[in-house]
């Protein structure tokens, strides 16, 4: 949990230089309101007689203010925690026993309870342009509502210069943990060289929704955005690398990871294309959390055995 908390350190650290204080206010807010609920859960309602351990709500919570709009008021982080670690994670027996991942499910139950609050972007002072040069809605949305009114995707993407280059660094707005890919990616390195997840799943993520895109653009590029957008716009890079490979809620073996994360990424590419929300990660990983018992039973099978 350490580990996890220093590879979000760089995603932390740039959201709060572009956005402010009041990102700083969120992840104290929903990390403590984290560390709150399970201590008072885990002492007084389910008279545990394990040791206390606040890193892992310190985890949900740094996640859950990651998976939010920078604008959002500091008492959605509190219900965002208590839906997350009451709910999520405290209601299947605590940790290492819950079936979805307890930060996306605080942060869909609040995109459903609090729609506007929780589609209401703020434009960050990317480091190639300024504030006012970037419209406070998200890539995903421009392109989306673009394409609606009948907009080509790649004309869209040229219009308002969506390079790699730029969301590779700064140009992503959306969520708290959006705002630079780069400095995911380096969380991403840190688990890795830790050796505190593998990369079967954020890879084959990546290479689903690459595939995917892909083939796509390539047989419609007025209408659907290519391989490089989409892997680094929303929250695909925060979810496949952070929230993707929570050891609870995804397979245990290799192949079940291969097949999570091709699930992921199905998923997420067809929301994104097809649904009426212009993003799809969060959802994505919920129902493949669903399907996690059934991958882990694809064991290795042993040699000269059917």
């Amino acid at each position: 949990m350490t580990d996890v908390l220093i590879a979000l350190a760089p995603a932390s650290l740039v959201s709060i230089y572009f956005y402010g204080l009041p990102v700083l206010l969120l992840l104290a807010v929903s990390a403590a309101a984290c560390i709150l609920f399970e201590f008072l859960i885990h002492k007084y309602l389910m008279g545990s007689k394990t040791e206390f351990n606040g890193l892992s709500a310190a985890v949900t919570g740094v996640l859950l203010a990651l998976n939010l709009p920078p604008a959002a008021p500091w008492w959605i982080a509190v219900i965002g925690a208590f839906v997350a670690i009451a709910i999520a994670k405290m209601s299947f027996g605590g940790l290492g026993q819950n079936i979805f991942n307890p930060a996306l499910v605080g942060r869909v139950f609040l995109l459903i309870s609090f729609p506007v609050i929780m589609t209401t972007w703020s434009a960050p002072a990317g480091l190639f342009h300024n504030v006012d040069a970037f419209s406070g809605a998200t890539p995903l949305s421009i392109i989306n509502e673009g394409v609606k009114a009948g907009i080509p995707a790649n004309e869209i993407i040229a219009a308002h210069n969506f390079t790699p280059l730029e969301m590779l660094f700064a140009r992503t707005g959306g969520s708290v943990g959006e705002v630079s890919a780069i400095a995911l990616l380096i969380g991403f390195i840190y688990l890795l060289v830790r050796r505190v997840i593998r990369p079967h799943i954020t890879l084959s993520i990546w290479v689903t929704v690459a595939v995917m895109t892909g083939i796509f653009c390539l047989a419609n590029p007025a209408q659907f955005s290519g391989p490089a957008f989409n892997l680094l716009t929303g929250g695909m890079l925060l979810g496949s690398i952070f929230m993707a490979t929570d050891y609870v809620t995804s397979p245990m073996t290799a192949k079940g990871q291969i097949f999570f994360g091709v699930g992921i990424g199905v998923i997420a590419v067809l929301i994104r294309y097809f649904g009426s929300y212009p993003e799809g990660v969060s959802f994505a990983i919920l129902i493949m959390n669903c399907v996690t018992p059934l991958l882990n039973r694809l064991k290795p099978v042993g040699f000269g055995r059917k």
